[in-house]
């Protein structure tokens, strides 16, 4: 029976031909859709829609709402110890939220960027990570504290945005960033005088492992080298092309050789392995946060008058200085990063003044009856500065714009707060002393 089966199965069948469809022409559904567009108006309709959309989107407000004013400068402490603010500044972030969605695509919003700054913890450093903290960038600041004071930075503890490494840069670091701001070293006389052989290893040593960082990650880096490198010129006023007139064997030259060092490293690591660079030259910078007895003339000056101490002058005080505020200085280094030449650049006011013009300044702002004392001219201590900036307007868009007359005050304002604490402090220390047994 099974065999049977099998032969029946294995019987041929008669073959008929399979049915082949006709083959569908291709510009058959193009004219049906077109068709169905131009039937009953619906392309005037879509194009009806799409006008009224494009309106509606128009007339939605781009600021914020009047309620929010104010808001952007709460800190977390005061939001925690007041929790209507707190409910308040939440409901903000959210009608923003959901009123920036359709104002800015996502895929157009800056992305911030991941930033070391070595020294941030310092004067210059500090009003830097300021700056860039405010546009939206992560920051690691990298500080020994060598001149660095935490008191600086303290005000970014709570941010998310900001780390802070306890760190000599003279010892290699492994961080994964997009940007390195390299300003660590001493850059007053009295503190790189104090140890000139670390200060020439944080420019050399230093220099050259943040370079060594910025090949393994392929960050951009960026050298703040001083107008020291011009020693005491005879190119007045000072280019960029100018080599300088510097003593290699001088006092100051832990510090001036330093930095001509730390320039050669930047650019042999650029030409020879390709590391995206930049390099700025700063002059003479002054504002809030400065070490109180650095041994910079502003400083030095400020401190005196405000202690009723004489304004010392060294020399005949026809030596000549080029002073800028910080926050001009922060603006220039910002736009040198983000640009795309190399450098150097100078970064400073071209406004000239002697020292006895300075010490008529601070007078002005402090206390008229502030005295002025002679006293001999230090070593290598050079006779003019000032910056030519013309290719930095040039090429990088970039120009002071504090005056000194402007800036001083509110630097007068920081030190006055600092040096009336400090002796508040000691007083109280001391009463508290007498008073114990």
């Amino acid at each position: 029976m099974a065999s049977e089966l099998i032969f029946r199965g294995q019987e041929s069948q008669p073959v008929t031909d399979a049915y082949t469809p006709k083959p569908a022409k291709p510009w058959l559904s193009l004219n049906r859709s077109i068709s169905y567009m131009l039937r009953e108006q619906r392309l005037v309709f879509l194009f009806a829609g799409m006008a009224i959309a494009t309106f509606i989107f128009a007339l939605l407000p781009s600021s914020n709402p009047p309620y929010s004013q104010g808001y952007d400068t709460i800190s977390a402490s005061h939001l925690r110890a007041h929790p209507h603010a707190r409910l308040m500044y939440q409901k903000r972030i959210r009608f923003e939220a959901l009123n920036s969605g359709g104002k800015i695509p996502l895929g157009l919003q800056r992305k911030g960027l991941r930033i070391v700054v070595t020294g941030g913890a310092g004067f210059v450093g500090s009003h830097l990570v300021d700056r860039l903290i405010a546009r939206g960038d992560s920051v690691i600041v990298v500080d020994n504290f060598f001149t660095g004071r935490k008191d600086n930075v303290m005000h970014h503890f709570e941010n998310h945005r900001f780390e802070l490494i306890r760190h000599d840069v003279v010892k290699p670091l492994l961080l994964e960033v997009d940007q390195i701001y390299h300003l660590a070293c001493p850059a007053s006389p009295v503190h790189y005088k104090h140890n000139p052989v670390k200060t020439i290893k944080t420019n050399v040593v230093g220099t050259l492992n943040m370079l060594g960082l910025a090949k393994r990650v392929g960050a951009r880096f960026l050298l703040t080298s001083t107008s020291e490198v011009y020693g005491d010129p005879l190119q007045h006023p000072q280019k960029e092309t100018y080599w300088g007139n510097v003593n290699p064997i001088g006092v100051r030259s832990c510090y001036d050789e330093g930095k001509r060092t730390a320039e050669t490293l930047t650019m042999d690591y650029h030409r020879g392995a390709g590391v995206e660079v930049r390099i700025a030259r700063i002059f003479n910078t002054y504002g809030p946060r400065m070490c109180i007895d650095d041994g910079r003339v502003v400083s030095n000056f400020v401190a005196q008058a405000l202690r009723k101490e004489a304004m010392t002058v060294y020399g005949d005080g026809k030596q000549t200085r080029s002073f800028q505020f910080v926050s001009d200085l922060v603006e220039g280094l910002i736009h040198l990063m983000e640009g795309d030449h190399v450098g150097p650049f100078n970064l400073g006011n071209p406004g000239e003044f002697t020292m006895l013009e300075l010490a008529k300044v601070v007078q002005e702002s402090i206390d008229a009856n502030a005295e002025i004392e002679f006293r001999p001219n230090t070593e290598d201590d050079p006779h003019m500065r000032q910056p030519d900036i013309s290719k930095a307007k040039q090429l990088l868009g970039w120009e002071p714009k504090v005056a000194l007359r402007k800036g001083l005050p509110m630097m007068v304002q920081d030190f006055r707060q600092r040096i009336f604490a400090d002796q508040k402090d000691h007083s109280t220390t001391t009463t508290t002393s007498i008073q114990t047994p």
